[in-house]
């Protein structure tokens, strides 16, 4: 067994299945907005875990809760309920659109049951070939089998066989292809608010107005994506509530947990009771460590003072980001809401986002990009704005190298 000092970043290569390429580094400890690697080196963090750390990294009051339950039960199966999930779905019933809620462990899982729920329902109260999905090129809803192939980028989905049949896929924010391409057999739309890894997209009020009202027709039912859009990222509690659009089903996960592995699943009695006693499952989902932690995270975030604090947070970002433009000239477009921001190269830098986040991480900023040409930022909710000037200010330096190497 290998100790934890002879561990480092071609340890990776040697025991891990190569399906990701990690940074060169690896971190080792993390508070706040900032992180240590192993050679003591310190980051700002404005890539907050993809979207998940949204209190940043070892919160107290999350840390406190996680060791208080971890006395008490971590698990005992979905053949029994417990308290905490109770607690977390009426949370959850109060703050949403919901009646009825699922617990599952990743955006995946709760995508996954969204489409198998579609589906149920449209069979059972419809009509057996009530099947179609309607969803969006650049869409991103998982990696399981099923949500890769409702997602709309075909690379995640080639080199695995045969896929499930009667997905539809189109331009996003375009209404006349949805239009187009909707009937009495479509059982669903499948949407995210806001794309996120597809380029950091939002829907315009019109698109999703309209799609709303041609589900209505067709009796197909409205499902949004709030993966990474949900739980504050865009100043509201989940990005549906900025656009008066209410969905029929919407998951929701990463930030819901602040670190803590935990997705749902939130829909309408109506529509939830198309399920029946097994004819979904989880052996995780739901666990007492998970929602105590997500009552706890949901319970800051769902406040006044974090959900317009991150309005103040982004207009600071996009601030410095014109500064910074002002400077070098290489973003064509900012876009986004909230704390999900993309900053998009102009065409003579497009491909190239993987390079600067490179060098950002060489001067101690963590970022993520959003396709090979669009920097993504979705630090915590929570970020001072001291940490937010000292990232921009290695952001300023990482672009300044990067354009002088």
């Amino acid at each position: 067994m290998l100790e934890n000092k002879a561990i480092n970043r071609n340890t990776y290569d040697q025991v891990m299945l190569p399906i990701y390429a990690p940074a060169n580094f690896i971190p080792v400890r993390g508070q706040g907005s900032r992180l240590w690697d192993q050679q003591g080196k310190e980051y700002v963090d404005f890539a907050g875990g993809i979207a998940v750390l949204a209190l940043g990294h070892c919160h107290p009051a999350l840390v406190s809760v996680l060791k208080q339950q971890s006395e008490k039960l971590w698990h005992i199966s979905n053949i029994f309920t417990n308290e905490p999930a109770l607690t977390l779905a009426q949370k959850l019933i109060d703050a949403t659109f919901a009646q009825k809620v699922f617990f599952a462990n990743s955006g995946a899982e709760a995508n996954e049951a969204a489409f198998k729920l579609a589906r149920r329902y449209a069979i059972t109260r419809h009509h057996p070939n009530k099947t179609q999905i309607i969803a969006f090129h650049q869409a991103f809803h998982g990696r399981t089998f099923f949500t890769v192939s409702v997602g709309g980028q075909p690379k995640y989905a080639e080199g695995f066989g045969p896929k499930p049949a009667d997905i539809v896929h189109v331009p996003f924010n375009d209404l006349d292809a949805v239009r187009a391409v909707i009937n009495d057999r479509t059982c669903a739309v499948v949407l995210e608010p806001i794309q996120g890894e597809g380029g950091v997209t939002p829907a315009t009020m019109e698109f999703l107005h309209g799609v709303r009202e041609l589900c209505d027709k067709h009796q197909a039912l409205l499902i949004f994506d709030e993966v990474q859009s949900g739980v504050g990222r865009t100043g509201k509690l989940y990005a549906y509530q900025h656009y008066d659009v209410q969905p029929d089903i919407l998951t929701t996960a990463k930030a819901l947990g602040g670190g803590f592995p935990i997705s749902a699943m939130l829909t309408t009695d109506a529509i939830a009771a198309a399920m029946e006693t097994g004819a979904h499952g989880t052996t995780y989902g739901g666990n007492p460590l998970a929602c105590t932690v997500g009552c706890a995270a949901l319970d800051i975030i769902n406040t006044p003072e974090v959900l317009m604090g991150v309005e103040k947070r982004h207009d600071m970002v996009i601030q410095a980001l014109e500064k910074i433009d002002q400077k070098y000239g290489i973003f064509h477009e900012f876009r986004g809401k909230g704390l999900l921001i993309g900053a998009v190269l102009k065409a003579e830098y497009q491909g190239k986002a993987k390079e600067i986040l490179q060098q950002a991480a060489e001067q101690g900023l963590m970022l993520l990009s959003a396709g090979d040409s669009i920097l993504r930022f979705t630090p915590s909710l929570i970020i001072s704005e001291d940490e937010i000037t000292e990232g921009m200010m290695r952001l300023d330096m990482a672009i300044s190298r990067w354009l002088n190497k």
